[in-house]
């Protein structure tokens, strides 16, 4: 058992090693002008051609954007010189799984920002530990986003990370709750704090590019029949529409979605529009400690 533990580990750290490579380098790739598509395909054949498969799309929000945006097929967007850009990718090796963000301050003038969610996911780190609740994150978290003067986002948070499974128990806040789970050593979760000056929450755009499949259901269509069978490749992942190939590809996609075999993720946005700002690692408990792998 111990021995299986430490191969799966193993894998969560090389996955990270890979993933800190790629996303260091995807850094220097946004600026002014630069499309959002490119930068999204060079980290996802980043992660390929280095053993690795994404996680999940690329995610590129902007400004007060804060999650799930990824460009659309043929997306001319590129990014503003005042552009707050977050990019989150994901990888995995065998279905272990790293999770990493940075910010990039186009525009020069929300250093501090930036640094609000860098300040808070180091402060948890700092006490990530065998034995520390998810309370006690949170807190940490959120002291020190408000020490910056801006607000934690109340309703997204960092997650476990299982096999094939990129959001699941515990969830740690980014802010104090009154009650929370003990981390145990061996655990594997994502710290992600998001850090903003507008209202501290998030609400759905309209827009949605990211989908993951739930359950497969009969359909009659045959490019759906094929479709579905191409989604059973990411296992239960997040994929995005623009990796999607196949005759029909609108009405197939639209045909398994009405089956209700989908579940969608449309862009987060702050509440108030403010600019949102996040820091994201992955982290195994130890004993006295946590290592970072991204």
């Amino acid at each position: 058992m111990e021995e299986e533990i430490e191969l799966a580990l193993d894998k969560y750290r090389k996955a990270g090693e890979i993933l800190a490579e790629v996303k260091e380098a995807s850094v220097s790739k946004v600026k002014e002008g630069a499309l959002l598509l490119e930068v999204a395909e060079f980290v996802e054949n980043s992660i390929r051609e280095k053993g690795g498969e994404p996680a999940f799309p690329c995610n590129i929000s902007r400004n007060e954007e804060a999650a799930h945006s990824t460009p659309a097929i043929d997306d001319p967007a590129v990014f503003g010189n005042n552009d707050l850009v977050k990019i989150d990718l994901g990888l995995h090796l065998d279905g272990y799984i790293a999770d990493s963000a940075v910010t990039i301050d186009l525009s020069g003038e929300n250093d501090d920002l930036v640094s609000a969610s860098e300040a808070a996911l180091n402060a948890a780190i700092e006490i990530i530990r065998d034995g520390v609740s998810t309370v006690e994150i949170g807190g940490a978290i959120e002291n020190a986003i408000r020490e910056h003067g801006y607000k934690p986002i109340v309703n997204l948070s960092g997650h476990g990370l299982a096999r094939y499974d990129q959001h699941t128990s515990p969830t740690i806040p980014n802010l104090r709750y009154e009650h929370g789970v003990i981390l145990k050593e061996n655990d594997v979760v994502a710290i992600e704090p998001f850090a903003t000056n507008g209202m501290g929450r998030v609400v759905e755009g309209g827009n949605v590019e990211i989908y993951s499949l739930k359950k497969a259901k009969p359909v009659r269509l045959s490019a759906a029949k094929k479709l579905l069978k191409e989604l059973e490749n990411y296992q239960g992942l997040p994929f995005a529409r623009r990796w999607l190939s196949g005759e029909r590809l609108d009405l197939a996609l639209r045909t398994v979605k009405n089956t209700g075999a989908l579940r969608l993720y449309p862009v987060l946005r702050d509440e108030g529009r403010g600019l949102v700002s996040q820091a994201e690692h992955t982290v195994i408990v130890k004993k006295d400690t946590c290592e970072v792998t991204t």
